[in-house]
């Protein structure tokens, strides 16, 4: 089971959190700091995955990957697939370069909503829904349209007949 999922640029600031246990956000800030302490100190050559104890016990990895200013990364069970996670993460990265072209820190920033709503088509309760990225786009976007038809319907004045009393 994911336990977290992070963003983090190069300076340590958290750009997304999703956390899919109940911490406190004391808590949750002490995950975060150990977390970028933990991979911004790491060499570009070693592996993507580490064990730490501290974080959620002894049966927790942390598997990340470094794109441009950003740091992905998932925090879950020893028993997830260590590929599986860093496919899921390539295949998050690769549809928030769909839905804004070219993705960058500021996508992130100025549009959270959209970037939590695209992971959480792909993770829902610590548990990997999907993995196709067409498939997330094609879903986000068909949400997107049910919200503007919802919006144009509570805009648009509605005819109604004077009331009487």
């Amino acid at each position: 089971m994911i336990r977290c999922f992070l963003v983090i640029n190069n300076f340590g600031k958290p750009r997304l959190m999703k956390f899919y246990e109940r911490l406190s956000n004391e808590e949750r800030q002490r995950v975060i700091e150990s977390a970028y302490g933990l991979v911004s100190k790491r060499l570009e050559d070693l592996c993507n995955f580490v064990e730490d104890d501290s974080l959620f016990g002894g049966e927790t990895q942390l598997i990340y990957r470094h794109f441009a200013t950003l740091y992905f990364i998932v925090i879950c069970d020893k028993a997830e697939s260590e590929l599986g996670i860093l496919d899921l993460i390539q295949v998050y990265v690769e549809t928030l370069d769909k839905s804004f072209e070219n993705v960058c820190e500021l996508d992130i920033i100025f549009n959270q909503q959209k970037a939590g709503l695209i992971l959480d088509q792909m993770v829902t309760g610590g548990l990997v829904l999907e993995t196709n990225s067409q498939e997330i786009v094609s879903k986000y976007k068909e949400l997107e349209r049910n919200m503007k038809q919802q919006e144009r319907e509570l805009k648009s004045p509605v005819a109604s007949s004077p009331r009487t009393f």
